[in-house]
């Protein structure tokens, strides 16, 4: 990889809509089909180079399937973005040209562009900036760690979910992102300062391999509700595929035997699948028995488990007189489902911390978190992982949001849903 420049820092951009006026169709955006349609916003190259004279590169990353799609011939495309080349002083065009996500990587809000452009050009993704009008353009983004700025165009297919910034348009959004270092400072530090490890918990497996690409995810767990859900019928096969594509960080598969004996079968067979799969043991089978006997034999194999369901510090206490201080292990502690029956978790976690204390290698992991305040209580805690869910691991780009602009972005969703719905309020009752 090219080796990032003092600052690496980017605004990645969408083309139509952005920069670009697009053509407006029930309510609908449409990339231009003809350079007589092809026309920029008024402003775009003044706000291009203030952003640029602030140290920013410019890149435009812009899905166009219309050429995959027959409609438009790739050199119009290619036209057309000579012409964006000479308007505006972008340093770098990325095209994804695919029909649709299935054919690609790069088709936004898959982030193959960004990476690309950072790889070549030695950008720092979480330095940089997503300026986009699509929910698509907001998790591309997200998805390598970008600040996030929404240009709010009022589509109605819009699912924007929760962009950092909101702007109306890109010469509004360079004046935000000309104003935004010191928020951008804050949440820098706050993410800075956490210990914790973040595993990303699910069992899609082009998301897994997404999440792998953020730098904040160290490690993976699944276990087989949640394949059973994503529609996974060969588990074995499943596994060795994402053990192959993930093969530098840990990923946890889970036994589904219920007698002791075949659970220790699986689990020599899960362990014999790449050298980072670490084998889920339940901390009991469906007759309330305690696995310790299949934990310590994997344990003095040097197999690292990850003991999962637990729910009371005394069943972390009995883990762990079966672990072996030489070899790693994850103990799993549901603190979200604790909290779900109304008790705060953190004595509970902080009591199995301490049973942990004499087992240098054991590591004390905060399952099902239920919001990302989770994922600062259990590092302040001493927590040493956390898994956490996608839709979990997205609002990180809210850290240390302004409170008052977040209040000014609810209220303006509120308003904006109402008009999309139509709704209206009778006066019955003349104003006094």
């Amino acid at each position: 990889m090219v080796k990032p420049d003092i600052e690496g820092r980017a605004i990645f951009v969408d083309r139509d809509g952005v920069l670009v006026v697009p053509e407006f169709r029930d309510g609908r955006s449409f990339a231009p089909r003809t350079l007589d349609t092809f026309q920029l916003y008024a402003g775009v190259a003044d706000s291009a180079r203030r952003l640029k004279e602030a140290g920013y590169k410019l890149v435009v990353v812009t899905n166009q399937p219309d050429v995959g799609n027959g409609l438009v011939d790739q050199k119009i495309v290619e036209e057309m973005h000579e012409r964006l080349s000479d308007a505006v002083s972008v340093d770098a065009i990325e095209v994804c040209y695919h029909k649709n996500s299935d054919a690609c990587d790069c088709r936004k809000p898959k982030p193959g562009m960004l990476l690309r452009a950072a790889e070549r050009m030695g950008l720092d993704c979480r330095r940089s900036v997503m300026v986009g009008d699509r929910w698509s353009d907001v998790e591309a983004g997200r998805a390598v760690g970008c600040t996030t700025v929404f240009i709010d165009l009022n589509y109605s297919d819009d699912r924007s979910g929760n962009p950092d910034f909101v702007a109306s348009s890109f010469n509004q959004a360079a004046d935000i992102i000309l104003s935004m270092p010191d928020q951008l400072q804050t949440r820098r530090e706050l993410m800075s300062k956490l210990k914790i490890k973040i595993f990303a918990d699910g069992a899609d497996f082009d998301q897994i391999v997404q999440l792998a690409k953020n730098p904040q995810v160290t490690g993976f767990t699944t276990n087989p509700t949640l394949m059973r859900k994503a529609g996974i019928s060969d588990y074995a096969g499943f596994a060795r595929k994402v053990l192959a594509a993930i093969p530098d960080r840990p990923i946890s598969f889970e036994v589904f035997a219920d007698d002791l004996p075949t659970m220790i079968v699986q689990g020599r067979e899960i362990a014999s699948w790449g050298r980072n799969a670490n084998v889920k043991i339940p901390v009991t089978n469906t007759e309330s028995a305690f696995c310790g006997p299949v934990i310590k034999e994997f344990a003095d194999a040097g197999i690292i488990v990850n003991v999962t369901a637990i729910m009371t510090p005394d069943q972390v206490k009995k883990v762990s007189a079966c672990l072996n201080p030489k070899v790693p292990a994850i103990v799993s502690v549901f603190a979200g489902r604790i909290a779900d029956t109304g008790r705060d978790p953190i004595p509970l976690m902080k009591e199995c911390l301490d049973h942990l204390r004499h087992l240098p290698k054991a590591e004390l992991l905060w399952a099902s978190p239920r919001e990302l305040l989770n994922v600062f209580q259990a590092d302040e805690m001493g927590c040493h992982i956390i898994t956490v869910t996608n839709d979990v691991l997205s609002k990180l780009s809210l850290v240390g949001k302004d409170l008052n602009e977040y209040s000014l972005d609810t209220v303006k969703m509120f308003r904006k849903d109402a008009v999309a719905a139509g709704y209206s309020i009778a006066a019955k009752h003349a104003a006094a």
